[in-house]
């Protein structure tokens, strides 16, 4: 079993940075893959960016590339998603989740972090 817990989220203006945190606590193998995602008011939940626990970034959404940076500190357990030059666009509750392999479907999830971007 991996608990996952994200913190980090707040109220920000466009153009501010924060930076998600993702603690996983529990059996964490070098196969598993952690993603990062949102969903805001009325929208499908979408997949903003993933890592696997080596540290390959496997994919980004394309509006964050160059301004969101997946990472991760394996002596932590913890992934990380640096958000700089937040727009209102970015607005949603941010989920990491965590899945066993790269074809597996994502098992474990956080209860989410709300990240608001004011224009």
């Amino acid at each position: 079993q991996v608990r996952v817990v994200e913190s980090g989220g707040g109220l920000v203006q466009a153009g501010d940075s924060l930076r998600l945190s993702c603690a996983a606590s529990g059996r964490i193998f070098s196969s598993y893959m952690i993603g990062w995602f949102r969903q805001a008011p009325g929208k499908e939940r979408e997949t903003v960016a993933a890592i696997s626990w080596s540290g390959v970034t496997t994919y980004q959404l394309d509006s964050v590339k160059g301004r969101f940076t997946i990472s991760r500190d394996n002596a932590k357990n913890t992934v990380y998603l640096q958000m700089n030059g937040l727009k209102p666009e970015d607005t949603a509750v941010y989920y990491c989740a965590v899945r066993p392999g790269y074809t597996a479907p994502y098992r474990y999830w956080g209860q989410g972090t709300q990240v608001t971007v004011s224009s």
